[in-house]
Formats: structure tokens, C-alpha cells, sequence
């Protein structure tokens, strides 16, 4: 062959050669699978399985190359396995279960597996940090970036790029620290970015997820004690905190334009030291007042209590009466501060009523709010009507969770369908007999759980505020145990029904479709 030939034919050979030397350029550890059994067995023996599916060796270049260093970050949490359609026993595979990746766009389909079976197509952005996050929680929410409503914040992912902002930026910045998790910063989000996009061009509206430990010297910095915090910056110059967390994008706007500091709340003043008829008792003090007043109304009261708040004036006014000698006194205790006096009477809520006569605790009387119903108690001093029974000690299916108890129970659950609630409330008692009823129903399937939280009880304050709960009822769907979204349905068992069967629906479709293509 004339020398000018071979060339020619080694110059063909190498411009062929080059994709499928590209595509020899996967990580070791993505899994080549082309052999029926050992898909079986890798989806057996792996719980969290993402598999890319290939039209020929080199359609699927761009994933893999990107699937190479996920694969590298995600190692011991995830398995990244691929399979190339184009070969002979490749085909057979994909034929074996109907995937056909010549039907998508880059001739590649990315699937993900859950403990052996089909979990989700992946649908998310293929980019690293998306990948990444996915497969360290394939049933996370999606990160804040991926919402194209998002297009107009500017997402920070590392202190470098912080500090770069900062100092290249010459617009002011209103920065906001948040955790995926926290609710009010799920509700505050679409409102961030409503307000990024209004005044674009003149302000910079930035997010940066602070909650993993390495960022906790920038937390610091910035006196960031919880989720969401705003930080407004001019000229790389720390100089606000934004705390207005009933903000309108609106609102937001208008601040920047004229930027303040937060005027400082005055403090209140506490009871204890107001012009209060009522007599002030502590833990040393308390027994000893009985002694000397035969008959007594003590509140046990928290100073952050709304209800207390709320009933303070009408108890200083039924005092104004009664402590000047008449059938009885009436007396408080700050249970936040003189903790044993509660504790010895058992106060799980506030504020907690209890008439004493002679020293003996002898009513609890949650039905004294006002000042005309105390006047007319202590004038005829009667035994309270017997207590409506709780909803949480009713015989039923619901599942009645804790702020010590509510994680762990719901990491459990494929589909958790949470109420909080206060027992006061009227439309949380008119949802209580359906939700009961739709709990009753699905009791027999264990990936369900229909759940309720008394946010009046205990810490449980906390915990609702951290899931964004905002009045009563308030009902959270979540998927083992990350939020998903608000249940904004109908109330009735229709609703309560309806949506639990549309889950458990689409759940099944998923496992059939999976089996019939393995």
C-alpha cells in the first residue's frame, strides 16, 4: 500500500477511535452492567442505584464524564451504573426492561432505584451539585437553583464565592442564610425571589444554604442564630440585619431603597414588676401564702404565652375586686422562673387555673378566662364540668406526635400526612372526626401515616414554628420525613382520603411499570 494510503487510513482509524477513547474515560467507580443477572444483583444488593442508560458507547459522553466525579463525591452513599444499549447484551438488557434511550434527547435516560425496585426518573438538572444532592437524598426536595422562578437570585455555594460577592459587587446586597429544611425559609423563598426580580439591575438578592458545620465561623460573623437570616451589605460592608419575616417582596423593595436598622423592641415590662393587684408568688413564697389565704386562684403563666397575654388585664381586674378581703384572693406564679411550684402540680400548658382551698389543689379550671366568670367562681366555688376527653386520648388510628418523637416517626413513613393543631380552635375541631375517619381507613398500610401535633403543648411551640406553621390547622404532607409540600385541600373526609389514595396510586403504577420492564 502506497505510503500517502496508510496514512490516510491511520488518520480514518484515529478520528473513529476518538469517542469510544473518550468514552473509555469513565470513573471505575460507575458500574458497567450489561448482563441481565448482574443488573438483578446490583440493584439486590445496592439501595440507591442510578443507573444512565446509553444509545451507543458515546452518546451518553457528556453524563458520564459529569457522573465520574458525582460518582467519586457520593462513594459509600450511592452506585452510579451504566448501560450501554448500543452493544448486543446491552440490548438485550434494555429490551429486557423497555428502556430506550434513542428516544431522548443527548441519547441518553438517567433512572433512579430504590431499595431493588424502580424509584424515579431523574428529571433534575444534570449538573454537579444537583447530582450530588440527589443521590445523597433521592427523595429530597429539589435545591433552591433548580426552581427557574430562582433565575434572579444569585446562589452562593462556598465562603471563596461569598467573599468574591462582596468584594466585586458595587450594587448593595441583600443576602439570605437559610437550611433546606426550614420551613419559614421555604415560605419566605418565593417572596425572595418575587423581590429579585422587581428590582433587578439595582440591587443583588442573593441564598446561601449555611447549615452544613463548615460554615459555622460565617454564621458567627454574622450573628446568625437561626434560619431565615437577611444580611444587607453596601459596598462589601456588613451594615443590616432585614427581620421582617411577614415581608411582601414588596416590602423588601421599599426597605433597600431606604435601608434602617430594626428598631429594637421595647421590652416588656414583666408582670411582676406592673401595678398588679394580683399577688406575685415564688417557689419560696407559695406554700406559705396558702396558709395565710384559705382560699385561692393561682394562674401558672409563661410570659411568652399569647393566652396568657390575653387574659392578664381580666385577672388584674377581677384582683382589683377580689384582694381587697372578699370570699378569696387570687394569686400567679411565673412557671418559666419558679419551675418547681409547677412541677409539683404537673403545668404541661399555660396558662393552667387551679383553685386551692386550705392548701389542698382542689379544681383545675380551664373555663375561668374572664373577669365576670372568676368573680362569679370565687363568690360560689364549684366543681369545673367534666373535661371534654383530648383528642390525643381517644381510641383512634391518628398518630400523636412530639417534638421529641416527630422526626424519628416520620422517617419511617413513605407518606406522612401531618395536622398541627390547637385544641381550641374551631376549625381544627370540625377537621378532627375526617382526618380520624381517613386515618381509620389506611390503618392497615404501614408506609402511611396520618398524624397530629398540639402545638399549644409542651416544646411543641418550637416545632411548629419550625415547620412553618403559621395558624390552625395547618396540614404538612412529607415523604420519610422531608417536607413536600402544604396540604391546601378540602377538609373533609373526601379530601383527606383522596389525596393519600392519589400518592399510594402513583406509587403503585411506579412498581408495576418497573416490574413488567424487569
Amino acid at each position: 500500500m502506497p505510503l500517502h494510503q496508510t496514512h490516510f487510513t491511520y488518520i480514518k482509524l484515529i478520528v473513529w477511535l476518538l469517542p469510544v477513547l473518550e468514552a473509555v474515560k469513565v470513573s471505575p467507580l460507575i458500574e458497567k452492567v450489561s448482563d441481565h443477572k448482574d443488573f438483578k444483583k446490583l440493584l439486590r444488593t445496592r439501595t440507591n442505584v442510578l443507573v444512565v442508560y446509553t444509545k451507543t458507547a458515546t452518546s451518553g459522553d457528556s453524563h458520564l464524564k459529569l457522573l465520574s466525579d458525582v460518582a467519586q463525591t457520593v462513594k459509600g452513599q450511592g452506585t452510579i451504573a451504566w448501560v450501554n444499549c448500543g452493544d448486543s447484551e446491552g440490548r438485550k438488557l434494555c429490551k429486557k426492561v423497555k428502556v430506550d434511550p434513542s428516544s431522548k434527547r443527548g441519547g441518553a435516560e438517567l433512572l433512579h432505584y430504590k431499595d431493588g425496585t424502580f424509584h424515579t426518573e431523574y428529571n433534575r438538572p444534570a449538573t454537579f451539585k444537583s447530582m450530588v444532592a440527589f443521590l445523597k437524598d433521592p427523595s429530597g426536595p429539589p435545591l433552591w437553583e433548580e426552581n427557574p422562578e430562582a433565575k434572579d437570585i444569585v446562589h452562593i455555594e462556598t465562603e471563596k464565592d461569598f467573599r468574591k460577592l462582596l468584594k466585586k459587587e458595587e450594587r448593595p446586597v441583600l443576602l439570605m442564610f437559610y437550611a433546606p429544611w426550614c420551613g419559614v425559609c421555604k415560605r419566605m423563598q418565593p417572596i425572595f425571589q418575587q423581590a429579585a426580580t422587581e428590582t433587578k439591575g439595582k440591587y443583588v438578592l442573593a441564598g446561601m444554604n449555611v447549615h452544613p458545620a463548615e460554615f459555622d465561623g460565617l454564621k458567627q460573623e454574622y450573628n446568625v442564630k437561626g434560619y431565615p437570616t437577611f444580611c444587607y451589605f453596601e459596598k462589601g460592608k456588613f451594615l443590616y440585619h432585614y427581620e421582617n419575616y411577614g415581608a411582601t417582596a414588596k416590602d423588601m423593595a421599599d426597605w433597600m431603597k431606604n435601608p434602617q436598622p430594626t428598631q429594637p423592641k421595647t421590652p416588656e415590662v414583666p408582670w411582676t414588676e406592673t401595678d398588679s393587684p394580683v399577688f406575685h408568688l415564688t417557689d419560696e413564697s407559695f406554700d406559705s401564702f396558702l396558709e395565710e389565704h384559705p382560699a385561692a386562684l393561682v394562674m401558672f403563666y409563661a410570659p411568652w404565652c399569647g393566652h396568657c397575654k390575653k387574659m392578664k388585664p381580666e385577672y388584674d381586674e377581677a384582683a382589683e375586686i377580689l384582694n381587697k378581703g372578699s370570699p378569696g384572693v387570687l394569686a400567679a406564679v411565673d412557671s418559666t422562673v419558679h419551675k418547681a411550684v409547677g412541677e409539683r402540680f404537673k403545668i404541661s400548658g399555660f396558662p393552667t387555673v387551679k383553685y386551692f382551698e386550705k392548701g389542698e389543689d382542689k379544681y383545675t379550671l380551664p373555663h375561668l378566662r374572664s373577669k365576670d366568670k372568676i368573680i362569679e367562681f370565687m363568690h360560689n366555688p364549684q366543681a369545673p364540668p367534666p373535661p371534654e376527653q383530648s383528642w390525643e386520648d381517644k381510641p383512634s388510628s391518628i398518630s400523636h406526635l412530639g417534638s421529641e418523637d416527630f422526626r424519628e416517626a416520620l422517617k419511617k413513613k413513605k407518606h406522612a400526612l401531618v395536622m398541627f393543631y390547637a385544641p381550641w380552635c374551631p376549625h381544627c375541631k370540625n377537621a378532627v372526626p375526617h382526618f380520624t375517619t381517613a386515618a381509620e381507613l389506611f390503618k392497615e398500610d404501614r408506609k402511611i401515616v396520618y398524624a397530629a401535633v398540639d402545638c399549644t403543648k409542651g416544646q411543641n411551640h418550637e416545632l411548629c414554628k419550625q415547620e412553618g406553621v403559621e395558624g390552625y390547622p395547618t396540614f404538612n404532607h412529607y415523604n420519610y420525613g422531608k417536607f413536600v409540600e402544604k396540604y391546601n385541600g378540602d377538609r373533609g373526609e373526601a379530601g383527606f382520603i383522596g389525596f393519600m389514595r392519589s400518592l399510594r396510586g402513583r406509587d403503585q403504577e411506579k412498581v408495576v411499570k418497573r416490574k413488567e420492564e424487569l
